[in-house]
């Protein structure tokens, strides 16, 4: 229950029954650990929050919904499924110039494009600076040539960027679940229009329904009906992926043979990630799911 000589942070041991070992606060050295225990058990404790068991570092706004894991030993690597299912933009541009991340959370998605994606242009953009402030518990790297992360609202920033994006990554959450300024219209048609001409929108949904019901519906009549809604049910959510290009057809053979080379590159199981995609695509996932958010 102190700050330590060689940690930034407050640290006492983990209050939660399903979470063990301790939990790193952003607190001065003299707060009281009764009362944050108290806060964080009925849930007013009002910034993020990690837990560290010794193996793994997660990133919560409450213990309900862990919003980001990392590998003490593998910290690069992607923990969870929905973040691993996200890359599969991948299979659609192996080589993009420029990628922004819309939610840092415990930067599991920013980390990995930076260490194997070299040449690629990243920004991530986060609206609240106690997630930025968390940065070096989970190893991020500082800013730089290649890297920026900045501290603004994710709709406003695609509102004034450049355009030429060419993956979008949406991972925008908040205690009650999606980011309610990126669950419209107005957000999807920016996204439409700073894509580059072949550019990809991946979303993340995941919590309450209730807080991203429409978006898939409104994704489709946006990006033309070119949409691909893919479930993740190791995790309980839906990775949604937008397409720019005019008449896009998947090549679902060649994404096959495709998948298996970058399986090997990075480590990811793109094979499976195919198999799910296509199974998705020829049932319609994305439009039962857009007819159940009305």
């Amino acid at each position: 229950m102190r700050r330590s000589a060689s940690s930034p942070w407050f640290e006492m041991p983990s209050p939660f029954d399903i979470e063990t070992g301790k939990v790193l606060m952003l607190e001065p050295a003299w707060a009281k650990a009764e009362e944050l225990r108290a806060r964080l058990l009925d849930e007013s404790y009002p910034k993020p929050f990690v837990v560290d068991d010794g193996e793994k570092r997660y990133l919560y706004f409450n213990v309900r919904l862990m919003q980001s894991a990392m590998s003490i030993k593998a910290p690069n690597a992607l923990e969870l499924r929905y973040t691993q299912k996200m890359m599969s933009f991948l299979l659609f541009n192996p080589h993009p110039k420029r990628i922004v991340l819309i939610g840092l959370g415990g930067g599991s998605l920013i980390k990995f494009c930076y260490h194997r994606l070299p040449s690629t242009e990243l920004t991530a953009i986060e609206i609240d600076p106690h997630v930025i402030a968390l940065r070096d518990a989970f190893l991020l790297p500082p800013d730089g040539p290649r890297l920026q992360i900045l501290q603004t609202d994710g709709a406003q920033y695609v509102e004034e960027a450049e355009k030429g994006i060419d993956v979008l990554l949406v991972d925008a959450f908040d205690k009650t679940g999606f980011a309610p300024s990126l669950a419209n219209r107005d957000f999807l048609a920016a996204a439409w229009a700073k894509l580059s001409g072949n550019g990809l929108l991946v979303v993340n949904l995941a919590g309450d329904r209730e807080t991203y019901a429409g978006l898939i519906g409104t994704a489709m009549e946006v990006f033309d009906d070119q949409v691909i809604v893919v479930s993740v049910p190791e995790d309980g959510n839906h990775i949604l992926l937008a397409f720019k290009a005019r008449y896009f057809e998947p090549r679902w053979r060649w994404l096959h043979n495709h998948a298996k080379e970058l399986r090997a590159k990075f480590g990811l199981d793109f094979p499976a990630f195919v198999q799910k995609m296509e199974r998705s695509a020829k049932l319609g996932l994305a439009r039962r799911e857009s007819i159940r958010g009305r």
